[in-house]
């Protein structure tokens, strides 16, 4: 019974995660990108409007990181939950 409680604890939290995470990714590739665009756009980076950056660039970049901070989220995750691999 211990382990399934334990199971129910960690898919929970792996799920909160990985909904943080798509929220994140969604806000950033159709909010920065598209949503925001307008009033990211009274400022320039590189010469270019923010929001065509984010668009085209930024957004890659973040993504990027993201994928590194799930993947060592997930890990500190499996550690506590104790199912990593050796």
């Amino acid at each position: 019974m211990k382990e399934d409680l334990s199971s129910h604890a960690y898919w929970k939290e792996t799920l909160k995660l990985l909904r943080n995470v798509l929220f994140l990714w969604f806000l950033v590739s159709f909010g920065a990108g598209i949503l925001f665009a307008p009033v990211l756009n009274n400022f320039h980076l590189g010469g270019y409007p923010l929001g065509f950056w984010f668009a085209h660039q930024g957004s890659m970049y973040f993504f990027v990181a993201q994928i590194f901070y799930y993947a060592w989220r997930m890990n500190k995750l499996d550690i506590k939950f104790d199912v990593h691999e050796d």
